[in-house]
């Protein structure tokens, strides 16, 4: 088996359209997909740009509660550039965090899923 790449992630959240809102209006993802899935629920495919990894917006598997998502990393050229933008879209960000890999924040969606937001050389220096 030879894996190519990670397609999509699956967040999951309380409210579909709040998410969706969230993540395109503050995060400025692209919508790929907003399509009805049954009765109550819906497929919304969004990415940070077009052909990278997308996340889709799930409230349908009951393992998996709306903000249990922790460690999804996000890649940025300028990280304090990037907490102002949150910041000044009312996100709340931690302590920049200095490592050999970069240098990283945290912040949370609505729902309290976790993300990273990351600063770094592509090369990841003894690995």
């Amino acid at each position: 088996m030879a894996i190519r790449r990670i397609s999509i992630m699956s967040v999951p959240v309380s409210d579909q359209q709040a998410a969706k809102d969230f993540y395109m209006n503050v995060l400025g993802f692209t919508l790929i997909r907003d399509n009805p899935m049954g009765q109550n629920a819906r497929w919304i495919q969004l990415s940070p740009l077009p052909g990278e990894a997308s996340i889709t917006l799930v409230n349908w598997f009951p393992s998996m509660p709306a903000g249990s998502m922790t460690g999804m990393v996000l890649e940025v050229d300028n990280l304090d550039e990037s907490i102002a933008d949150l910041k000044a879209r009312g996100v709340t960000t931690g302590p920049i965090q200095p490592a050999a890999w970069g240098r990283m924040t945290t912040f949370q969606d609505p729902d309290g899923n976790t993300w990273v937001l990351r600063e770094g050389p592509d090369e990841i220096p003894g690995i």
